[in-house]
């Protein structure tokens, strides 16, 4: 049988590829709503961020989630998607040190 493929993705701030679900993805929505996506399920353009506060402050100083998600991204945005990030940090640690259900299979 053939390993699984591993999809992965792009930080926007380090550029470092990983495995998607190493990656925390920040969502433009339809509504024009920049917001957290935990899911990676969300509807709309997608970035994605290195599951560590130094990547995001990168990104915010550097201006890398304007460019991927082609949408200027306000500071009172960034402010909230910064608390968003520090309260989801330790539940994305967690998320991502559980067993897949399908690795387990």
């Amino acid at each position: 049988m053939r390993p699984r493929k591993i999809p992965l993705r792009k930080c926007v701030a380090c550029q470092e590829m990983k495995p998607k679900k190493e990656l925390i993805r920040v969502v433009r929505t339809p509504d024009e709503d920049v917001l957290i996506d935990l899911t990676g399920k969300k509807a709309g353009r997608g970035a994605y961020l290195c599951g560590q506060v130094d990547c995001f402050r990168l990104a915010k100083k550097s201006r890398a989630l304007d460019r991927a998600l082609k949408q200027t991204v306000g500071a009172e945005i960034y402010d909230q998607l910064a608390q968003d990030f520090i309260a989801v940090e330790d539940a994305f640690i967690a998320s991502k040190d559980e067993p897949d259900e399908a690795e387990e299979a």
